[in-house]
């Protein structure tokens, strides 16, 4: 679709920086292996890059909105060291079992379509990434390509089945071992776009 971006969206706990329940503290914060590159990469791709991340820590008292800005402010400047960058952060600071109806909570596809609406994105030429079923069913409901990663949660969330879902397209280890897949991915968008351009 002419004028629309192809997106990467990411996960943020566990998927670009390693799992630590309710990160309230930015020292904290620690980037996972080759998250940064494939950022990077993914951005020389054509990519816009958007984290999306529930934080619920917010509702249940845990963690304050100052203490998730402060920490997503702290994963921007190790993505920068690195050479990276990302477009936004949406977080969603509800909880499962509060009383107001949430509609931005993964599997909820709110943080999407807010992206989608503020940054023109296309989700039919999008990555989702993640290391919960909740991330992989955001994406699926947002008709974009999901991939598991096995770090966080993901290698519990992987075992716990005999075989991959069909909601998952793929398996990585890590986001950059995911790189080759979406470079893969890219390369189809493009060369459909530029068929569909010269038959316009």
């Amino acid at each position: 679709m002419r004028g629309l971006h192809y997106c990467l969206f990411l996960d943020r706990d566990g998927t670009i920086n390693v799992e630590k329940d309710y990160i309230k503290d930015p020292d904290d914060l620690e980037l996972i292996h080759g998250a940064a590159r494939a950022i990077r990469e993914a951005r020389e791709l054509g990519l816009m890059v958007i984290v999306v991340s529930n934080q619920s820590g917010i509702a249940r008292k845990i963690l304050t909105e100052e203490d998730v800005r402060k920490v997503n402010e702290r994963l921007i400047e190790l993505l920068s060291e690195e050479g990276a960058s990302v477009d936004a952060i949406y977080y969603c600071p509800h909880n499962t079992t509060g009383e107001t109806e949430c509609t931005c909570r993964k599997p909820n596809t709110g943080m999407f379509e807010q992206a989608k609406i503020e940054h023109n994105i296309d989700f039919n030429c999008s990555i989702v990434i993640g290391d919960k079923l909740s991330d992989i069913e955001a994406g699926r409901r947002v008709g974009a390509k999901t991939v598991l990663v096995l770090t966080g949660y993901g290698s519990m969330v992987k075992d716990s089945w005999d075989k991959k879902p069909d909601a998952i397209d793929f398996v990585a280890a890590d986001v950059y071992d995911s790189m080759k897949y979406i470079r893969n991915l890219v390369d189809t968008w493009k060369t459909n776009k530029k068929g569909s351009e010269r038959n316009t």
